[in-house]
């Protein structure tokens, strides 16, 4: 009689296989979930202001899962700005983008880039809040450089066709243009409420934010067209 051990079949491992992909999906979940409550906590809070315990509540669940994802409170928020970021130039891929018209291209960009602030108002404070940190917690970041590199090779490749068709003036820096169309959409968002009581104005309304919003376009447009 063979004593050679039983050959177990394909289908008897897949039940293994199967626990493993799930635990895998589980284990994405509860990052996922943390990194979503991390968002909210420190664009209320900021890095300094935002608890570990807060954000385990949050995203219900532990505080030695946060560690065991992320390492460090200070890791956990470098990556919420990465995730920000990323979120960004996903969306911004997904414009539709001419070669041929290079000066609805250019609206597209900075109507885009004008409606991702106002969708996203936790990208505005959590920058604000990186920024009164001088920055600090984002140089850290191996992928910040990554991420902006498409945002703009985007509007280079834009300016340059406009510069064929004789639109746009030649030598024009995409980063430039990019600085300035970020300032302008962002200070106004970042600053509506401080800049209604002191102009007066209710700039947080949908009127005079359609408003400005066609200024940015107009203003933009007259920089860099010949």
């Amino acid at each position: 009689m063979s004593t050679s051990p039983p050959r177990r079949s394909a289908a008897a491992k897949t039940p293994v296989a199967r626990r493993t992909g799930t635990r895998a999906m589980a284990a994405q979940d509860t990052r996922d979930s943390i990194l979503r409550a991390a968002t909210k906590i420190f664009a209320k809070h900021g890095f300094s202001g935002g608890r570990i315990d807060e954000i385990s509540k949050a995203a219900k669940s532990f505080d030695r899962m946060i560690y065991y994802y992320f390492g460090s409170k200070e890791a956990l928020y470098i990556e919420v700005l990465e995730e920000m970021y990323r979120r960004f130039n996903e969306a911004e891929a997904t414009l539709e983008l001419s070669g041929d018209q290079p000066v609805e291209s250019l609206t597209a960009v900075i109507s885009f880039m004008w409606s991702f602030y106002q969708r996203n108002p936790e990208f505005i404070t959590l920058l604000n809040d990186e920024n009164l940190h001088r920055g600090k917690h984002i140089a850290k970041s191996l992928r910040a450089r990554d991420y902006s590199s498409p945002a703009i090779q985007i509007l280079e490749q834009v300016l340059a066709s406009g510069a064929r068709k004789k639109l746009f003036r030649t030598g024009l820096s995409a980063r430039d243009v990019y600085l300035m169309i970020a300032a302008m959409n962002y200070f106004y968002l970042s600053n509506r409420f401080t800049l209604s009581a002191f102009l007066g104005e209710k700039l947080d309304s949908a009127e005079a934010q359609e408003h400005w919003q066609r200024f940015v376009i107009d203003a933009v447009l007259r920089a860099v067209k010949i």
